[in-house]
């Protein structure tokens, strides 16, 4: 794997794994009080457009990545809204 490939990797690693400990936080406490919901949204709705750009582009890293990425933030998503 070329540096540029690498780096793009753990970027995207870095930034995907981000979300995880807000959704266990939320799994746990079943509260997503302090949640901003206008954040979520547009996470939820940047992340599928990235993913959008990386199938068209056909870079697996950032097809990878934002495909787990939008998993986890639509479920802190539907979380918001189920725990408000």
């Amino acid at each position: 794997m070329d540096p540029v490939a690498l780096l793009g990797t753990l970027a995207a690693t870095c930034t995907t794994v981000a979300f995880i400990p807000q959704a266990i936080k939320i799994w746990r406490t079943r509260s997503a009080h302090d949640i901003s919901l206008g954040m979520f949204v547009l996470s939820v709705v940047g992340v599928f457009l990235w993913m959008i750009y990386g199938l068209i582009r056909r870079d697996l890293p950032m097809i990878v990545s934002s495909a787990v990425t939008l998993v986890i933030a639509t479920w802190i998503l539907a979380m918001k809204l189920k725990y408000k």
